[in-house]
């Protein structure tokens, strides 16, 4: 007797491949950069989808290269550890002790698990941070604070906190030529040989720009860009960008993210896409579907 329930799952299963072909198709052989952090990295099953999701990119033809974030990782160490987190314009102010954990967390714990993720789904991940292979050149971050009477402005030391000047990309695409996925932490390396702590978003839009990234997938705890009204903008122009920021539409914390989104464009990103990390399958959905899911920034 036929088993009518598994032949129609059977036949959906097969539609849904056959409904990606284009997009595969679209995307063999391209670089994704997939910046990832937030609430996905800490939902177990999300995470462990993460890691099966990066591992099916690889295994049609796409070379994804992952750079991970660790806020909350880092804040639950410095807890144990009894030190107290200050923050200025949400940047962590880093002293040459809490840069020490920061490192430890992010390209010792966290790193491992992103890249133990993916090499538990069947890829081969290997994780490295920004002083490898002197892939991330770092220059200390500069803020400027005007005072509250609002005529001066005094420069704000945010200590080890720092900003990608250069990036090599050679030990990527050493990587990626090996047929392994690079799973990247976002610290650097200065001139004098200090470490900085880098924003995770930063160095996923500089490594992007630097590798001429087909796309970059900037996965985060909200659906994209909203309009004035709370919709979802699905597709954006720089330009519109710029627009929606002088009018107040884009404000707060998705203003950095839409500027590194903006910066990756302007070095040579076809497209780079914010989206919800707590979504299951994001990064699939986004590349594999008609319109994706999030909000796509293009030239």
């Amino acid at each position: 007797m036929i088993n009518t329930d598994r032949h129609a799952d059977a036949a959906e299963q097969a539609r849904i491949v056959a409904l990606a072909l284009p997009y595969l198709r679209r995307y063999a052989g391209a670089t994704i950069v997939v910046k990832y952090g937030g609430h996905a990295m800490g939902e177990e099953a999300l995470a462990d989808e993460f890691g099966r999701d990066i591992a099916l990119l690889k295994q049609v033809g796409i070379n994804p290269v992952v750079v991970h974030g660790g806020g909350p990782q880092i804040n639950a160490m410095l807890s144990r550890l009894k030190i107290q987190s200050t923050f200025v314009d949400g940047l962590r102010v880093t002293d040459a002790a809490m840069v020490e954990v920061v490192e430890m967390v992010l390209a010792g714990t966290v790193n491992k698990m992103v890249a133990g993720l993916i090499n538990r789904a069947g890829a081969l991940a290997v994780g490295i941070c920004g002083k490898d292979g002197g892939l991330i050149r770092a220059r200390k971050l500069t803020r400027n604070r005007r005072a509250p009477e609002g005529a001066i402005e005094h420069a704000l030391d945010l200590g080890f906190v720092g900003e990608p000047e250069h990036v090599d990309v050679r030990v990527i695409h050493a990587l990626t030529g090996a047929g392994l996925i690079p799973v990247i932490a976002p610290v650097g390396v200065g001139a004098d040989g200090a470490t900085y702590n880098i924003n995770a978003d930063t160095v996923a839009g500089a490594i992007a720009g630097a590798l001429g990234a087909n796309r970059l997938l900037m996965l985060t705890d909200v659906p994209g860009v909203l309009d004035r009204d709370g919709r979802l903008m699905a597709d954006l122009t720089v330009e519109q960008i710029d627009a929606m920021r002088e009018d107040g539409t884009i404000s707060g914390g998705m203003i950095p993210k839409v500027e590194t989104c903006i910066a990756a464009i302007r070095d040579g990103v076809k497209g780079a896409t914010i989206l919800d990390g707590r979504v299951h399958h994001a990064c699939l959905l986004e590349l594999f579907t008609e319109g994706g899911i999030g909000t796509l920034i293009h030239a």
